[in-house]
């Protein structure tokens, strides 16, 4: 491996991207990194992670300082699947530039942002400063981008079994949404999915009569559910939104009445709602809609986390300052867009999540511009400077 590749960030982001960590493969991702992480002086813990019904996770946690604080970057090496890969300009696990723009899956969410805090954590450690106090920490997961149940919860039930603490940490997911510095993500709206399933009875679409089809039940059911009120958002987040998102029954032809049919939902909820209080919320209105109909209904629910959002103090400040240092911009905050593991970390230490910009995202031909990797580097640069000279 060269011992310049970790200063180089556009050579390390190729060099991520090259590796094809669809989830819930690591790819050699996790191996990259954990080599430029072992030359720079960290210390390197893999982490494989087990549960029934879901495939093994590996995942990265890696330290370099014994004293406190003990900053952590947060971040994930899975990426999604690049669907039709004629449809790509490039071959998007080859890490491509063309006219400075970086092609390939992962290249802004999230192997970009990894590569620049990797980068800029080695200029900082560089310095000549004998005195530094405090610990840099990275907390790699491989499974962001798929069920989230072997990865950074379990890293963290790991830390606290070791007697390691995290005092802050940034989490790398892409945050803006036209230019480096626009937003910093210092929160985020609950997710809860929901389940469907209305039972009926099969038969011959020309006898009715002898058959009892839950589609139109089904279609009752979410049809009042998706005009349910929730909210008009709240002070610190945009309003709550229950989406349907699947509906399916299990016929192949079409003179058949099928004898089941699902729907499936996702909502993205805000600080006026908990779990308990949403689900009876869904629950009262699905009932309700299923006694007009007379239909068999059965509702299901499974949850990703609570709403929550970071409150202002000395991680957010410094991220501002450093922020406003490179670009000259002051970053709004924001707590839009999807979830992340920040819903997990939040329970350990303070939080807030700032990356390269989220325009390409799991879209054909993901790429971000060399010199976004460049401002991002230099951002993250100063926030460690800035960070433990304050500690």
């Amino acid at each position: 491996m060269s011992a310049d590749l970790p200063t180089d960030v556009t050579r390390l982001t190729q060099a991520l991207i090259r590796c094809p960590s669809v989830t819930p493969a690591e790819g050699g991702a996790l191996t990259l990194l954990e080599n430029v992480l072992t030359e720079l002086g960290f210390v390197c813990h893999r982490l494989t992670f087990s549960e029934p019904g879901t495939p093994d996770i590996e995942n990265l946690y890696a330290r370099i300082g014994s004293s406190g604080p003990n900053l952590c970057f947060a971040g994930h090496t899975d990426v999604v699947p690049p669907g039709e890969e004629d449809a790509w300009s490039v071959p998007p696990f080859a890490g491509e530039i063309r006219d400075g723009i970086l092609f390939g899956r992962g290249a802004v969410d999230m192997k970009g942002a990894i590569a620049c805090f990797v980068s800029a954590a080695a200029a900082y450690l560089a310095q000549s400063d004998t005195q530094r106090r405090g610990a840099i920490s990275l907390l790699i997961t491989g499974d962001e981008e798929g069920p989230a149940i072997n990865g950074t919860v379990k890293v963290l039930d790991w830390l606290k079994q070791q007697g390691e603490q995290i005092d802050a940490c940034i989490v790398g997911e892409p945050s803006n949404p036209r230019r480096i510095g626009d937003e910093i993500k210092v929160g985020r709206r609950g997710s809860l999915n929901g389940e469907i399933i209305v039972n009926g009875r099969q038969g011959h679409s020309a006898y009715p009569a002898l058959a009892d089809n839950p589609v139109p039940k089904l279609a009752r059911i979410i049809d009042r559910l998706s005009v349910l009120p929730l909210d008009e958002g709240s002070e610190r987040f945009e309003r709550s939104n229950l989406e349907v998102t699947i509906i399916s029954v299990p016929n192949t032809v079409t003179n058949v009445i099928p004898g089941q049919a699902r729907a499936a939902f996702n909502v993205r909820f805000n600080d006026n709602w908990t779990r308990e209080r949403l689900e009876d919320a869904i629950r009262s209105c699905c009932e309700a809609s299923a006694a007009e109909v007379e239909a068999d209904m059965r509702l299901t629910f499974s949850f990703s986390g609570d709403a929550f959002c970071t409150e202002p103090g000395p991680l957010l400040d410094t991220l501002v300052a450093a922020v406003r240092d490179v670009s000259g911009v002051t970053p709004a905050l924001t707590t839009g867009g999807g979830t992340s593991d920040a819903r997990f970390i939040k329970n350990a230490c303070p939080v807030i999540e700032f990356g390269l910009v989220n325009a390409t995202i799991h879209k054909v031909d993901e790429h971000v511009p060399v010199s976004d990797l460049s401002a991002l580097t230099a951002i993250y640069t100063r926030f460690l400077e800035r960070f433990f000279a304050a500690a």
